[in-house]
């Protein structure tokens, strides 16, 4: 279809990465975010390869690779040190065509925005839509209103639009555990160079990844309560004490971190659900998926999705309606998938049944490389983009 007018309500990596790629596609975009600011949440994520397929088939395979990690093999330790399982991930580059790229949070969303050829309009919160046969309004808080053949509502997992989809709300569901994440200082005292390190024990987890500039991405799991809540200042003491007795690396990260600038987020994921479609509104990344981060998928299947829609926008003619619905049908099956088996993984590491956990800690002394490489490729390969 040619000459479409597409508003976009949601500025993170999803509604950017469709907006980049719709206006490739020659159509009016426009993207709304109800923010003032944009700062994203989290400190870093995992971009494994069939996220950055989708950028480098929009021409944004330079730009990642200038800002995220050189990431060549992935190592388990237990919570005293002793290596469990060294996992060397080129044969997975091999395998799958493209390594992948940790990035800062704040890398990713900046190289989005640079490349988006429009504005973003912050302060605008979306209330409602009004849809007739031809077009589509969204109308704003502030007194904005705007019409075009579809919206994309890439507000995530706390959508306002998902309700609407689905005529009843479908809340996140807690995941369990805390999660402390930031960036602190590349140093091998922490990391090896270019490794994932990851510590397991006590159903908790500390995890250093290689991102951008010399850095890494960080993040500490804790199960606890969901309304278990702490203040900056005391991030660190509270680390000190649920990370007690860890191996050297794990003190060391919880001495160099810069509480101000950590983030404790209680983990949600949401779904699976059984429509993202309705008419000419499309959900889009968390808004129709939001994943446990414990595959490293989330940020990718907000990446597919957009390369999905797009896609089915420019190749089809017979409908706006009828190109989402192939949308849907084609992401819904693997979107899903993802998220459930996401859940399965944070309960496994973080001790939803404790026998399970314990099980995990020792197939890791013992599991082949290759079994994990090939999970891995698995997921990623499952994606649009082979």
């Amino acid at each position: 279809m040619n000459h479409l007018k597409v508003i976009i309500i949601g500025a993170g990596i999803g509604g950017l990465t469709a907006g980049i790629a719709l206006k490739q596609a020659g159509y009016e975009v426009e993207i709304y975010d109800r923010v003032a600011t944009l700062r994203p949440v989290g400190a870093g994520i995992s971009l494994w390869s069939n996220g950055v397929k989708v950028l480098n088939r929009l021409g944004l395979g330079a730009e990642i690779a200038a800002i995220g990690g050189e990431m060549n093999a992935m190592e388990y330790r237990s919570k005293t040190g002793e290596l469990l399982n060294h996992i060397d991930l080129m044969p997975l580059i091999d395998r799958v065509g493209q390594r992948p790229y940790p990035v800062a949070r704040r890398d990713l969303q900046a190289m989005l925005l640079a490349a988006f050829p429009g504005q973003v309009y912050l302060n605008h919160k979306c209330i409602d839509f009004e849809e007739s046969e031809t077009e589509i309004a969204a109308i704003f808080e502030n007194g904005h209103r705007t019409s075009g053949d579809l919206i994309i509502a890439a507000d995530g997992i706390r959508s306002q639009f998902r309700k609407q989809i689905l005529d009843e709300p479908v809340e996140p569901k807690y995941a369990g555990y805390i999660n402390w994440n930031g960036l602190v200082p590349a140093d091998e005292k922490l990391a090896p160079k270019n490794t994932w390190s990851i510590y397991v024990g006590e159903h908790k987890r500390a995890s250093l990844m290689p991102v951008g500039d010399s850095r890494c991405y960080f993040f500490l799991d804790v199960p606890l309560s969901p309304d278990n809540s702490a203040e900056p200042a005391d991030y660190r003491a509270e680390l000190k004490a649920h990370f007690h007795g860890w191996d050297e690396p794990v003190q060391q990260l919880i001495e160099r971190l810069n509480p101000a600038e950590t983030a404790r987020i209680a983990i949600h994921d949401m779904g699976p659900i059984d429509r993202y479609v309705r008419g000419r509104v499309a959900l889009l990344g968390d808004a129709a998926h939001a994943t446990c981060p414990d595959l490293g998928q989330g940020g990718c299947q907000a990446l597919e999705d957009a390369w999905v829609l797009s896609n089915y926008l420019i190749a089809t003619n017979i409908s706006v309606p009828d190109a989402l619905k192939r949308y849907e049908s084609e992401r819904k099956e693997r979107a899903n998938a993802v998220v459930a088996k996401a859940r399965q993984r944070a309960e496994q590491i973080h001790g939803c049944d404790p026998d399970v956990t314990q099980a995990w800690y020792q197939q890791l002394k013992h599991e082949p490389p290759e079994d994990v490489t090939g999970a891995i490729a698995k997921t990623i390969l499952g994606g649009p983009l082979r």
